[in-house]
């Protein structure tokens, strides 16, 4: 497992892509599901700085990246107030604004879970690839 921790600002989520190619350069992963994942990880780590922190308050975003023969799974954490999972059906109908970022996950990888943080305040969005 690797653990990456990323201010919570738009400028640095391309660290967090980075280190995923990286990563994945270590399997033999087509091209075309490398840049799924780095979707999906834009998507999940733009949700946490968008939702997370209130208008200037100060936050990290937290990637773990694990990876096998058979699959890679990419879990984003934050410190925010978290939200309730069971309005997440609602909260995708909202598209105004937004509001694609989980189904566009949803759409590129093969599970999805979403809920609190294990340890302390926050949410945790986990996506699964398998590989073969």
């Amino acid at each position: 497992m690797v653990s990456l921790t990323i201010p919570a600002r738009a400028e640095y989520i391309a660290l967090g892509r980075l280190a995923l190619t990286g990563i994945l350069r270590t399997q033999p992963v087509e091209q075309e599901v490398v840049a799924d994942l780095k979707l999906a990880l834009t998507e999940a780590c733009s949700n946490s700085i968008r939702h997370a922190y209130d208008e200037g308050r100060e936050g990290s975003v937290e990637i773990r990246y694990e990876l096998d023969d058979h699959r890679v799974a990419v879990e984003v954490s934050d410190e925010g107030g978290g939200f309730d999972p069971e309005n997440l059906a609602a909260d995708e109908r909202d598209l105004d604004e937004g509001g694609l970022g989980i189904a566009i996950i949803r759409a590129l990888t093969d599970e999805l879970a979403i809920g609190p943080r294990s340890e302390g305040a926050g949410s945790r969005l986990r996506f699964t690839k398998y590989l073969n």
